[in-house]
């Protein structure tokens, strides 16, 4: 029984190195299916809107990687299910619910300030604070409805984008020079002097002013009287 010590302790020192090998391996030359997994990943636009049916872009990508369909991603559009089809040699397909696209609009007048909508949004496009009003940064919004169940008023819609969003009060009054627009702006434009521009028709000031710097935020009309 002595006799065969050592070799019993020779043959499990080398299971454990063969198993210390083999899992130093693995994390450094990842499974050819995690490869995959994280090129397709890398491909989705990580909106995490799960408008494809999966809780995130991983998920989905995973799914993808297991042989689910490559086309029901909204945000990406066809050029992601085209990348996704030449990345896998797969067929190009169309979306599967090429549904007009949309954007969150806020109802200001009835927005509470709860902030509920605020963790909801997975691309931080909504700004507001705490009792005060809320609005949506258009540019950012992948209309994936997921700040519409938090909102205990009910004050958010869904707008189709192709269609011109109503003309809002600065449109519909001529403005004073009270300057109280300037102050409350985050991106430190004159709002009252690129509205002037914009109504002459002087694109070109405006565009010196400027004017591709604006964002949206509509904090500018909160201040106007």
């Amino acid at each position: 029984m002595i006799d065969w010590l050592p070799g019993i302790l020779l043959m499990t020192g080398l299971a454990g190195l063969a198993a210390l090998l083999l899992l130093t391996a693995r994390r450094r030359f990842p499974p050819e299916t995690d490869a995959i997994v994280e090129h397709i990943n890398h491909v989705l636009p990580q909106t995490q809107c799960a408008q494809c049916g999966y809780p995130g872009c991983l998920p989905y990508a995973e799914a993808v990687a297991a042989g689910a369909a490559i086309n029901l991603c909204p945000p990406g559009g066809d050029e992601t299910v085209t990348v996704l089809a030449a990345l896998l040699g797969r067929e190009p397909e169309p979306l599967s619910d090429p549904a007009a696209p949309v954007v969150a609009v806020i109802r200001e007048a009835d927005c509470i300030g709860c902030t509920l909508c605020l963790p909801a949004c997975p691309v931080d496009a909504i700004i507001g604070s705490a009792q005060t009003m809320h609005t949506v940064m258009a540019s950012e919004c992948t209309g994936c409805e997921l700040c519409l169940d938090p909102c205990p008023v009910d004050c958010i819609d869904l707008l189709d984008i192709t269609t011109p969003p109503p003309p809002s009060p600065t449109d519909e009054a001529a403005c004073i020079g009270c300057g109280r627009c300037i102050p409350v702006c985050p991106a430190s434009l004159d709002p009252a002097a690129l509205l002037w521009r914009l109504r002459a028709g002087h694109l070109d000031q405006a565009a010196d002013q400027a004017l591709d710097h604006c964002i949206e935020c509509n904090l500018c009309d909160r201040a106007c009287p």
